[in-house]
């Protein structure tokens, strides 16, 4: 879709298509198109079928909002999703911000939570039809009032008198420069999926970001959650943001609890965070109970926070499991009540669970090189129970632990 299309559109004969296209089956698009051609323009059948399918994809992220917006391919894969942009907006709202430059503001799903949250924003992107969606996101949602869309290059905007800049450099090989938007205890990653790690490959990079951001008051940095702890500057405080369990992104945050580590969890499990990280906690024997942290946790180094917490320590020591012996439920880590300890062994793993009858497993993986789904198949599974079994290492050698979350019978 180009500009062209998309501003057809958005004319009453473009809107009305669309309208009708809302529950459309996307496994009848060919015949669909074909019935659509012969009373609409081709262009503009084509424009409001990939619209449809945006608008149900964006739906996992926007809930019923998807229906009343616009997208693009890349909008859809790298907005924020709503719940996600909501805390940020509130965040900032917090901190006393009301008039704020969103630089890379993509599709506009961070400013049109900024806007629901009164913060007047400057959304600014290079790409002509990303900046078109943009606009007319915040026309169709009654946000217009306080969202500017501006199609520029964000290099070149001036930032003097806002409140605060909200920075999303692109992270991946396919987006245009400043256009629009491990397993260890430590954490860990590499790029894929066209992914970009190295903070100075962004667009605009991240050492422009930080410049930007000490030029007022308040700022956010949105950065692959990978980024290495020690590229996060000293004046700056960093938070990673798991949404049900999954990572989504980290944040560098100006002018709010400078040099501080955090971890949030989303939609409602809070915030753990330290001004000072605790040292790695010791390794020891597997207890009744393992922990295993959230993402986000192990992302921003916090493991020895949560092993405090439960009075736990490490299985091992470069493996983010936490166990005790006593159960301390804690938001920030899943608990299982561990029944097995074992050295590892397919036979002996397929022999067990057959005499018990598992005919479900959840097999979880840290620190193996063993495939979850390759493993599952050798075990032909059959029977009522289930069981969590975790392929890991257990000071330093490779084990079988067997158990089930606390919470179930």
């Amino acid at each position: 879709m180009d500009l062209d299309a998309f501003s057809y559109l958005l004319t009453p004969a473009g809107q009305a298509l669309l309208g009708s296209l809302r529950d459309y089956d996307p496994v009848r698009e060919l015949a669909e198109a074909t019935r659509l051609r012969r009373e609409h323009p081709a262009e503009l059948v084509s424009a409001a079928l990939g619209q449809a399918r945006l608008r149900q994809r964006a739906e996992a992220k926007f809930g019923a909002d998807a229906y009343r917006m616009y997208f693009t391919p890349d909008g859809v894969e790298q907005a924020t999703r709503t719940e996600v942009a909501e805390y940020r907006a509130e965040c900032f709202k917090a901190l006393g911000v009301r008039r704020l430059a969103d630089l890379c503001c993509g599709i506009g799903g961070d400013a049109i939570a900024l806007a629901r949250a009164g913060v007047a924003v400057l959304a600014v992107d290079r790409d002509p039809l990303t900046c078109a969606v943009a606009r007319a996101n915040a026309e169709s949602l009654g946000l217009a009032d306080l969202i500017e869309v501006r199609c520029a290059d964000v290099t070149e905007i001036a930032t003097a008198g806002y409140d605060a800049v909200f920075v999303d450099p692109a992270r991946r090989g396919g987006r245009s420069g400043g256009a629009s938007r491990s397993e260890s205890v430590r954490g860990g990653g590499r790029a894929t999926g066209g992914r970009i790690f190295d903070p100075e490959a962004y667009s605009p990079s991240l050492s422009w970001a930080i410049k930007a951001a000490r030029q007022v008051p308040v700022a956010a940095l949105k950065v692959a959650p990978g980024i290495p702890h020690e590229a996060v500057p000293d004046d700056a405080g960093a938070e990673w943001i798991s949404y049900r369990g999954d990572v989504k992104e980290a944040v560098l945050w100006f002018g709010k609890n400078p040099g501080s580590v955090s971890a949030t969890l989303l939609p409602s499990a809070g915030t753990l965070w330290t001004g000072a990280p605790l040292p790695d906690p010791p390794a020891g024997p597997v207890g009744r109970y393992l922990y295993e942290p959230d993402g986000a946790v192990i992302r921003a180094h916090l493991v020895a926070e949560v092993a405090e917490q439960v009075g736990g320590r490490l299985i091992d020591e470069t493996i983010a499991y936490i166990t005790a012996d006593e159960l301390r439920p804690t938001p920030f880590a899943t608990a299982y009540e561990i029944t097995d300890v074992l050295p590892f062994g397919l036979k002996k793993l397929k022999a067990l669970l057959r005499q018990r009858g598992v005919g479900v497993a959840v097999i979880k993986k840290r620190g193996s090189a063993i495939e979850p789904e390759d493993l599952r198949k050798k075990l032909k599974l059959e029977g009522p129970h289930s069981v969590t079994v975790f392929l890991t290492r257990v000071a330093g050698a490779p084990s079988m632990l067997l158990g089930r979350p606390v919470n179930e019978p």
